[in-house]
């Protein structure tokens, strides 16, 4: 019997990955809409709702929900718990380590709340986390996932679509004049932008480094910390535009290196699909932080293993200067990043978990009571009228 599943949201297109390597489950995935830097980092073949309003999406997820066995959702559980749906919630950044349902949730490295929510916003949140039938993270997620739940499942498994990432990708044609970096990421300081720019300032070696110039900002703190690093460009370093996804492969392969992610000390999509092309990566790794696939921990060979500027910066020298330490690098990154992001072995294992919670619950639906379904609906609308009040009243101030 093939699982069918539901999937409600998508974060790195891990997802849609999925739903070309799973074997024994058929998954169908609804994003949610296109937005932001979500018009560059989204694929044009998933399909999405076509707004944002809960009652559209729940009347669109009511009329479809039969067909299927169970549902995953990704970003948040707002939509199942409406639907009253048995649900996996799979946590892959924000909606975790800045939950919705605490006061002034805020992001460890800021200051300023990403989410303001009132009590009965706050209250709803809890409940429809509480409510999913298993929770999976991985990597630095799971260590807040812990915070909530004791049955959390860690799997740091992410599947990166080898037909789409691979070395016989065409790189983009452009002339290179000097050792060229590659960098997706944006400008934020859950990335280490302000790291790297520090270790360029040490660096001996001769090189240039491509950035994409992303716009996404979610917080005053976030847009002063960007425009302060645009303000204090290394000269190394040039902007580009942002670049539609299935065009990233493509840079991938035209650099000789990339640089990932410097602060958060574990790896990421960025330096997973570089990998999968033939292309060594620049990636803080923190040793304390477990990584468990399958099982089993295993240890990443990303390098520097310190955020310290002096210890990028080494890196960046031996990167460009020493073509024996990049292969070797390369080499011990290919191995790692088989393990962890085998699109074959990462659907396997979602196979598994999908047939274990079916077997488990039979249905889709939870069938809870009707009055139940109804009060969580009420209690929604509610908590969002008390909120939009709020912003009502604040914007007056203004007028």
């Amino acid at each position: 019997m093939v699982i069918k599943v539901l999937a409600i949201g998508d974060i790195g297109n891990i997802v849609r990955t999925l739903t070309k390597f799973t074997k024994k489950s058929k998954i169908h995935l609804i994003q949610y809409p296109k937005d932001g830097s979500g018009v560059f980092t989204y694929y044009d073949d998933v399909e999405t709702f076509e707004n944002w309003k809960v009652l559209d999406n729940i009347k669109k997820i009511n009329a479809i929900k039969d067909d299927y066995d169970i549902c995953l959702t990704i970003g948040s559980e707002r939509l199942p718990y409406l639907a009253d749906l048995n649900y996996i919630g799979y946590y892959l950044g924000r909606d975790i380590d800045v939950p919705r349902w605490i006061k002034n949730s805020a992001e460890e490295w800021n200051t300023e709340p990403l989410f303001r929510f009132n009590f009965f916003e706050r209250r709803f949140y809890w409940n429809a986390f509480k409510n999913a039938v298993a929770h999976v993270a991985g990597m630095w997620q799971f260590e807040y996932l812990q915070r909530y739940t004791d049955e959390g499942i860690n799997n740091a498994g992410i599947p990166i679509d080898t037909t789409e990432f691979n070395p016989q990708v065409k790189p983009i044609d452009t002339k290179k004049e000097k050792f060229v970096f590659f960098s997706p990421n944006r400008f934020e300081k859950f990335r280490g932008t302000d790291l790297l720019w520090e270790a360029i300032k040490l660096c001996k070696s001769d090189f240039e480094i491509v950035m994409v110039d992303y716009p996404r900002s979610n917080t005053q703190e976030d847009r002063d910390f960007r425009k302060k690093l645009v303000e204090t460009k290394p000269s190394q370093v040039k902007l580009i535009q942002p670049i539609k996804r299935s065009e990233i492969a493509r840079y991938y392969r035209y650099a000789d290196a990339v640089i990932a992610n410097l602060f958060i000390g574990t790896f990421e999509m960025v330096g997973l699909e570089s990998v999968m092309c033939g292309t060594p990566v620049i990636q803080y790794t923190d040793r304390k932080k477990k990584i468990i696939v399958n099982g089993k921990a295993i240890e990443s060979p990303f390098v520097p293993f310190s955020k310290d500027p002096k210890d990028i910066a080494e890196v960046i020298d031996k990167i460009v200067e020493s073509r024996k330490f990049r292969d070797e690098l390369f080499k011990k990154e290919y191995e790692f990043v088989d393990q962890v992001a085998n699109p074959e072995k990462c659907a396997e294992w979602w196979d598994n978990l999908f047939e274990e919670l079916v077997n488990k619950h039979k249905t889709i639906n939870k069938n809870s009571s009707k009055i139940s379904v109804k009060l969580r609906m009420y209690g929604f609308l509610i908590a969002n009228r008390l909120y939009l009040d709020k912003i009502r009243k604040i914007s007056s101030l203004f007028k």
